[in-house]
């Protein structure tokens, strides 16, 4: 006898970056190639993750998070969302109460942007290619009880000029926004993405089947129809849409 469950992927863009709404932070930043979020988009990760979780209809159980610092702020704010307890909108990223058990934070090397002088611009990026990224501050900063600390990466590290991407459990990347471009274009043929907003998210979705001694088989992933809010543009067969 066979069974199975479905999968679901929500790959999501972090939020609203600093230099994008202050240019002249760059200037003075100790590290200009990894600005934080801004409050604004602070509080839109922690709506965007609300919204799914009254929206999607099945539990997140595990996250995978690009080490960039808006990232790892995009993903707390979420994770914090997704495991509150309670279901209000008085509460925000910080202050609501969390059950920790629900989900599984781990950061990925994998999910950085493209490292290259096409990605981030040379004046910006460390000069001996070393990025810095502390990981054991930036598992701090995520939900305390959330960090699945033996997870191993698929990435040991990055370095400049690295080209990185990635390509019952439902799984959540959050990276930036050319990632979450190509998830639709993986998983919805012949549709290109053209804007993507800050925590626009796309949502695929595959059936794994179990068969006799622990043999399975997979589907392929289907890009399922979510509110327009979810905030990706894109077309198809050269007419455009406002569609996902």
């Amino acid at each position: 006898m066979s069974s199975g469950f479905d999968q679901n992927v929500i790959v999501m863009r972090h939020g609203d970056r600093r230099d994008n709404f202050d240019p002249s932070w760059a200037r003075t930043a100790e590290r200009p190639w990894d600005p934080p979020l801004i409050d604004a988009g602070l509080s839109r990760a922690f709506r965007t993750g609300r919204e799914l979780r009254r929206q999607l209809g099945f539990p997140i159980h595990r996250v995978f998070v690009s080490p960039f610092l808006r990232c790892v702020q995009t993903a707390s704010e979420v994770v914090s969302a997704l495991c509150a307890t309670v279901d209000d909108d008085e509460h925000t990223g910080g202050s609501v109460p969390i059950d920790p058990s629900k989900i599984k934070v781990s950061i990925e090397y994998g999910l950085c942007e493209m490292l290259s002088r096409e990605a981030i611009r040379p004046e910006l990026a460390p000069t001996d290619g070393d990025f810095r990224f502390n990981i054991s501050e930036l598992e701090a900063m995520l939900p305390p009880g959330t960090v699945d600390h033996a997870a191993e990466r698929i990435y040991p590290e990055v370095s400049f000029l690295d080209s990185v991407s990635f390509c019952s459990t439902s799984l959540m990347p959050l990276l930036r926004g050319e990632g979450v471009g190509v998830s639709v274009g993986t998983f919805l043929k012949g549709a290109v993405a053209y804007e993507v907003n800050y925590c626009a998210y796309s949502h695929a979705r595959r059936s794994i089947t179990f068969g006799e001694n622990k043999s399975f088989s997979a589907g392929n992933f289907q890009l399922l129809t979510v509110p327009e809010k979810a905030g990706i543009r894109y077309y198809t067969n050269s007419s455009l849409s406002d569609g996902l």
